[in-house]
């Protein structure tokens, strides 16, 4: 049994993991490498603070996680599989390190997340 996500190392590491089973899928990694032309370097740490801020309440995320995705939408149509898969990948990183109160919040988020995300672009259209 693994143990629950406990602080801003074990945000990291599921970030990590979880990017680096995103980028290795070609169905969605153009995405990321193509149309946002992410820099993990950049990216990694401002994922941390989201989590962070979700899973902690901390106050380290201040910024507007919708809007960047709405505007890669524009770039490239993001559609119910992009988000299948997204969410998939993420829920596979949690469970491949994780497991306790935390990791189980942080997945219901992250579905909460897709299905939002979801909704407000199909609003676009």
């Amino acid at each position: 049994m693994n143990r629950d996500i406990e602080n801003r190392e074990d945000l990291l590491l599921l970030v990590t993991r979880f990017y680096e089973k995103l980028l290795a899928d070609d169905s969605i990694n153009y995405i990321f490498t193509d149309v946002a032309k992410i820099n993990l370097e950049h990216h990694l740490p401002v994922l941390v603070d989201f989590w962070d801020s979700i899973l902690f309440q901390s106050d380290t995320y201040r910024k507007n996680a919708m809007q960047p995705h709405l505007i890669l939408h524009q770039q490239s149509p993001l559609q119910k599989h992009h988000f299948e898969t997204w969410l998939r990948y993420f829920k596979e990183s949690v469970d491949e390190y994780f497991d306790g109160e935390k990791a189980f919040l942080a997945k219901e988020r992250a579905t909460s997340i897709a299905t939002v995300m979801q909704i407000k672009i199909s609003q676009l259209q």
